[in-house]
């Protein structure tokens, strides 16, 4: 599944969010979250999950076993917890990633972005399109 688009939901009172329901046949099997490089918590399907660790560990050196290939395991999957939709289609954010990420009245901002879903809290995501829209003026300018 191809992930696009903006949903606002709302954490519940135990840190479960709603994943938006055109997406829900996606994480039937599950899914990982982590907390990303930007602040956001990225979604990813077990599948994705599982594609994208592989492709950081091939792209050091193409061998699961080498000093590089470990430095990616152990910077990418401490912060990796999975999760199970339950029967309303929410997933129990682990508590070690509902920080600032999800502060803000519980309010959330999922937001697709191909082979897997970021969380925003709404301000930061207000701040990070402006850091994209940024990048993009400053790379037509030098391009």
């Amino acid at each position: 599944m191809f992930f696009s688009g903006t949903f606002e939901h709302t954490l519940d009172e135990r840190g479960r969010l709603a994943i938006p329901a055109r997406y829900r046949p996606a994480f039937v099997d599950g899914g990982v979250l982590r907390r990303g490089p930007e602040g956001a918590i990225e979604m990813y399907t077990q599948q994705s999950f599982d594609e994208e660790v592989q492709r950081r560990i091939g792209a050091v050196d193409g061998s699961n076993r080498s000093e590089a290939a470990r430095m990616i395991r152990r910077e990418f999957l401490p912060d990796s917890y999975n999760v199970d939709l339950d029967r309303q289609g929410r997933v129990l954010i682990p508590p070690q990633l509902r920080d600032e990420s999800t502060e803000n009245n519980g309010r959330i901002l999922v937001i697709g972005c191909g082979d897997y879903l970021e969380l925003w809290h709404p301000d930061r995501w207000i701040e990070e399109r402006a850091r994209v829209a940024n990048a993009a003026r400053a790379s037509e300018v030098h391009g």
